[in-house]
């Protein structure tokens, strides 16, 4: 039996096809362009994602973005903008392929700066919660109606707590972000992973996080805490091949792992949503369509404080309940 359904919403997208949202030479053309192909394929609805930048980038990216969201073709498909960054950790490994040079410390005036280059537009925003002034920070974009997010930090149970409490609601892709080695008990992992009042983003795309480690978050959160994020890289949807990403050469192999081989981590996700909620289908993950769905679909709208029906119901994807895999709604699963 094939079931078709809506398609998935993805909190995390920092390219597609060759086009880098945080690209300082991003033209409304690729951007849009981008959009439509990703929109084409199982993602209902989607967060443009800017990483850690410099102010001139910014300042010329975000108006671009905020002027597509605005269009009627994209009304209720791109439903704001993820920064992510520049308020990070700036130390190896947990600042991934974010330039450290360009991190800032937590400062709500040059977030609202940002926001208002963004006409308003910033929907989730992503900070390290041990830098000093994270809690102001979050306490400020809280309140302008802005879901705040940890993630590439090296912060520990108290930080995170302090940073719940300050308006915090989720954890940027739980399991990344961090250096290959942690202090064994004291890490953000762990302490991720025991926040209650935190929903966990997390890449299921297969490389980001080992089987038993994707399998251990989702027991320890629960389907309801869960949101699973594609973190597409501008080379999402290309060809196996070394290219030049994030200001560094990477390398996309034909498993779709893509890499920084200079500073040893990934450089992204090469997946789309539809390809990640595809692997947390098998059945070693013990997940039902109903939370399949909450995940990909219920759970990002709820942390954005978005109703489902604003972004349409028309089928997007097909789920065949005797392979267990989504594909479109032609039937066809994707390249």
């Amino acid at each position: 039996m094939r079931t078709a359904l809506p398609g998935f919403v993805d909190l995390q997208v920092n390219g597609f096809r060759g086009v880098d949202f945080s690209g300082p030479a991003l033209s409304a053309d690729a951007f849009a362009r981008a959009c439509r192909d990703l929109l084409a394929r199982g993602t209902a609805a989607f967060l443009p994602t800017m990483i850690t930048s410099t102010l001139d980038t910014y300042r010329r990216n975000l108006p671009l973005i905020a002027d597509a969201i605005c269009r009627a073709e994209f009304r209720g498909r791109l439903l704001g903008i993820h920064l992510e960054g520049p308020f990070i950790s700036a130390e190896p490994g947990a600042v991934g392929v974010h330039d450290p040079s360009l991190v800032r410390p937590p400062d709500a005036r040059l977030f609202d700066e940002l926001q208002d280059l963004a006409g308003g537009c910033v929907r989730l925003l992503t900070i390290a919660a041990e830098l000093p002034g994270a809690a102001d920070l979050a306490r400020h974009a809280a309140a302008r109606g802005v879901a705040v997010s940890l993630g590439h930090q090296m912060a520990g149970e108290l930080e995170i707590e302090r940073l719940t409490s300050a308006g915090a609601s989720a954890l940027t892709h739980l399991g990344n972000g961090v250096p290959n080695v942690l202090p064994r008990h004291d890490n953000p992992i762990w302490a991720g992973l025991a926040a209650d009042g935190l929903s966990a983003m997390i890449i299921a795309d297969g490389h980001h996080l080992p089987a038993p480690v994707l399998k251990a978050i989702i027991r320890a959160k629960g389907v309801d805490n869960l949101i699973a994020v594609s973190d597409a890289s501008p080379l999402a949807g290309m060809p196996p091949g070394r290219y030049r990403a994030f200001g560094e050469e990477v390398v996309l192999e034909e498993s779709g792992r893509l890499h920084d081989p200079r500073r040893g981590c990934l450089a992204g996700s090469s997946a789309t949503l539809l390809q990640c909620v595809n692997h947390l289908a098998e059945p070693r993950f013990g997940l039902s369509l109903d939370d399949l769905l909450a995940v990909a679909r219920r759970n990002p709208l709820r942390l954005l404080g978005i109703v489902p029906e604003s972004i349409g119901a028309e089928p997007r994807v097909v789920f065949d309940d005797v392979s267990r895999e989504f594909g479109g709604v032609d039937g066809r699963m994707e390249d």
